[in-house]
């Protein structure tokens, strides 16, 4: 038997590797994603030759990511819940497409994975390899009962690793588990549990990787621009850039200011609220000039409709359907939209804020002299016609009013005695 594993040499993966070699006599082979995890990837493929693996893969996905996984969600405008940008969310369907593409290479029976058996990754995982290998087994060893009673904690998987020479640092209490890629870094679990916990605190200042706290953000405010052609970003401060060259120049931005900390209780797809803290310096500052662009160059209704499909859009990516006919279909609309989404932004950053500074683009809806307040010097618009549109719009209003009564009471104030102001003399 042959087993692709996603290996990130951590704990649980490292034990997850000797263990599928012993319990199925397999042959296994470590696949790891580098989506922008920085120096997590160092001494990885030693790490993973010397814990078992025959072979340890690992491919460079930064661009595909940047350009394939987080601009089309960009586009969308796809927020979870109001907060989390997804960035755990939408990297889980590209390393589950790599891991598909090892597993054919290699002409593997099965891929493996280390997601827990109550969160949200092993449904990412393995809906994205339903539908895109539907012959090939998961196995997922949190799930299985056998694996569990032997590491029922981290003290016994520490112990094994002891006992087998697997080379790994880590102790039998972690406060918070951490998860980093080119859009975000995500923590949980352990402290974090307890949503009263202030993550944000002086205290817990060492935990964030990417930011600053705002407080200590510089006290002098800068200024950023970004140019969009077709709804994605294509330079920032007039060079011109790669997608993921894009993220990190934001991160670098963003993280400086302390832009992009949210601490929020979210839904799991599992059934469960679970807390998390994220850092998504580059996401959020690309999110915010996105909608500032089409502001400017989006129809109305065309934006309107758009936004009514952001949380459906953003659930199919939270819940793992990236791989679905739905999600497809809804990117095509979104591509549709953002035809004409191109100008430039610019915006102010300071300490942990993002303000808008100006905008511009050679196919702006915004038409000065319709808008001004002023009189009009075009005759596209005249306050005339008003009349009738309210007229029309307040007809179907008169009609259930006359024939049902007002929708909610109405005082009759003429039943009030007005207070009566007295002179006093002196």
């Amino acid at each position: 038997m042959k087993i692709v594993l996603a290996y990130s040499g951590g704990l649980d993966t490292s034990v997850i590797l000797s263990w599928l070699k012993e319990h199925y006599n397999a042959e296994v082979i470590a696949f790891c994603a580098n989506i922008g995890q920085g120096e997590e990837l160092e001494g990885l493929e030693e790490k993973a030759l010397r814990t078992g693996a025959s072979k340890c893969y690992i491919v460079d996905l930064q661009e595909e990511f940047a350009r394939d996984f987080i601009f089309p969600m960009i586009q969308a405008g796809a927020v979870y819940e109001g907060q989390y940008y997804l960035g755990t969310s939408i990297a889980r369907p590209l390393i589950a497409k790599a891991l598909v593409e090892i597993a054919r290479r290699e002409k593997a029976n099965a891929v493996a994975h280390g997601a827990t058996g109550k969160g949200n990754d092993q449904v990412r995982f393995e809906l994205s390899v339903a539908a895109l290998a539907p012959d090939l087994k998961v196995i997922a060893p949190w799930r299985d009962p056998e694996f569990r009673k032997m590491f029922p904690g981290r003290s016994e998987m520490i112990a094994y690793c002891q006992k087998k020479n697997i080379p790994v640092q880590a102790t039998a209490k972690k406060p918070y588990s951490m998860d980093r890629n080119l859009l975000h870094i995500s923590y949980e679990a352990g402290i974090l549990e307890d949503p009263w916990f202030d993550a944000f605190s002086p205290e817990n200042k060492d935990m964030f990787k990417l930011t600053v706290a705002p407080e200590d953000a510089p006290n002098e405010p800068e200024y950023v621009t970004l140019d969009f052609e077709r709804g994605n970003c294509v330079a920032v401060n007039g060079k011109r850039m790669t997608p993921a060259q894009v993220m990190k120049t934001l991160n670098a931005l963003g993280g400086k200011h302390g832009i992009g900390r949210v601490d929020m209780v979210e839904n799991r797809y599992v059934g469960m609220k679970s807390r998390g803290v994220y850092e998504t310096p580059g996401g959020t500052i690309l999110h915010f000039a996105h909608r500032q662009i089409e502001s400017l160059t989006m129809d109305r209704e065309v934006m309107h409709l758009r936004d009514m499909l952001i949380p459906r859009y953003a659930e199919l990516v939270y819940y793992g359907y990236w791989f679905s006919p739905e999600r497809i279909a809804l990117q095509a609309f979104i591509t549709e939209t953002q035809k004409n989404v191109t100008g430039i932004v610019r915006l102010k950053l300071y300490k942990g804020n993002i303000m808008v500074a100006g905008r511009k683009s050679p196919v702006s809806l915004y038409n000065p002299q319709i808008a001004t307040m002023e009189a009009s010097p075009t005759d596209l618009y005249n306050p005339d016609d008003a009349t009738g549109f309210i007229h029309l719009n307040a007809l179907r209003l008169k009609v259930a009013a006359q024939v049902l009564g007002p929708i909610v009471p109405v005082k009759n104030h003429a039943k009030i005695t007005p207070k009566k102001h007295h002179n006093r003399k002196s």
